[in-house]
């Protein structure tokens, strides 16, 4: 499946910067860490903590234990933590009637989101969500408010079809892993039916997004390849694949080295690395490693911008490490 040691490597590697994990993965993966090790396994997190195969099953191997809803946890006075992806606001009110010990993992970035709803739908705006059905970061955006105060569209067309209540009373959230090329459409769209639409103050498509796609369009115009570390589920990681085919390049979402097939590296000499915002670097390593096995000397890192966010734990966290230093 994977290449053979005496295949013929690309003569350089490049290493794409920024990649990997951002600040909301960071804290969310150190939610359920710092959490395991105050209070002992297990802990039980709703969904998947961030969208990475090989985090879930490296916490799960440490005492985590995922479930998709709350009825699957037997009462406990174990922590329930709930993803960085966000939850509708029924979740963390059954979490409440059933006094579980609920820590909110949310992204802030993904709060905001959440807060810039909830104040549209106060000042009597009918809502538009530009992201993709089912995500659970749309679920819980949408989850936030009563049933028909917000409508989601996925697309241009969608947006041509959309018969708001009063188009004078429109605003737009949307998710924060999209394309920023193709939300970039979505919302031009809307403001060309609905001049007077109302949108967020700064951007909603986290720093991270933005970044790494920033970063990948320009990294692919010098590749033959570009290889994407990501989960299938990981909408951050899929959108790379699209900028990087977008901008010239074949690319690939892979969990791991052994998904690397030796037909993707016929004939190429320049194959770019990159990694969605829930993949660990140890998979970009491991990944390097591979190519240099197989006789890749040069391997060079493709600098675009730095990046300095940090987010705070969560408070019940940060109250429990205070009391114990």
């Amino acid at each position: 499946m994977t290449g053979a040691p005496d295949h013929k490597p690309p003569l350089t590697v490049l290493l794409c910067s920024p990649r990997g994990f951002c600040a909301g993965v960071v804290r969310a993966i150190d939610t359920v860490e710092r959490a395991l090790a105050r209070y002992g396994a297990p802990v039980y997190v709703r969904h998947e903590i961030v969208h990475n195969r090989y985090v879930v099953e490296s916490l799960k191997a440490k005492g985590a234990i995922f479930v998709e809803e709350l009825d699957e946890i037997p009462d406990t006075d174990a922590p329930v933590i709930f993803s960085a992806h966000g939850v509708p606001k029924s979740i963390p009110a059954e979490a409440q009637r059933r006094n579980l010990f609920a820590l909110d993992a949310t992204c802030p970035l993904v709060t905001k989101v959440h807060r810039e709803a909830e104040i549209h739908h106060k000042r009597g705006r009918e809502i538009v969500l530009i992201g993709h059905a089912d995500h659970p970061e749309v679920v819980g955006t949408v989850g936030q408010l009563p049933a028909g105060a917000i409508t989601l569209v996925q697309s241009v067309e969608e947006v041509a079809r959309f018969l708001p209540r009063d188009p004078g009373r429109l605003a737009y959230v949307t998710q924060t892993t999209l394309s920023v090329d193709d939300t970039a459409d979505i919302v031009a769209a809307l403001k060309a039916r609905f001049p007077h639409i109302h949108g967020p103050h700064k951007e909603d498509i986290c720093y991270a997004t933005t970044n790494r796609q920033m970063a990948v369009r320009q990294m692919a115009e010098h590749c033959d390849l570009v290889l994407v570390i990501g989960s299938a589920n990981s909408s951050n990681s899929n959108r790379l694949v699209e900028v990087a085919r977008d901008h010239g390049a074949e690319s690939h979402l892979i969990d791991t080295e052994t998904q690397v097939l030796d037909e993707w590296l016929e004939g190429k000499r320049v194959v770019g690395i990159t990694s969605g915002a829930s993949a660990p670097e140890e998979l970009v390593k491991r990944l390097v490693s591979w190519f240099r096995e197989r006789g890749t000397t040069d391997v060079e890192e493709f600098d675009v911008i730095q990046e300095d966010v940090r987010f705070m734990l969560p408070k019940d966290i940060r109250r429990e490490l205070a009391a114990r230093s």
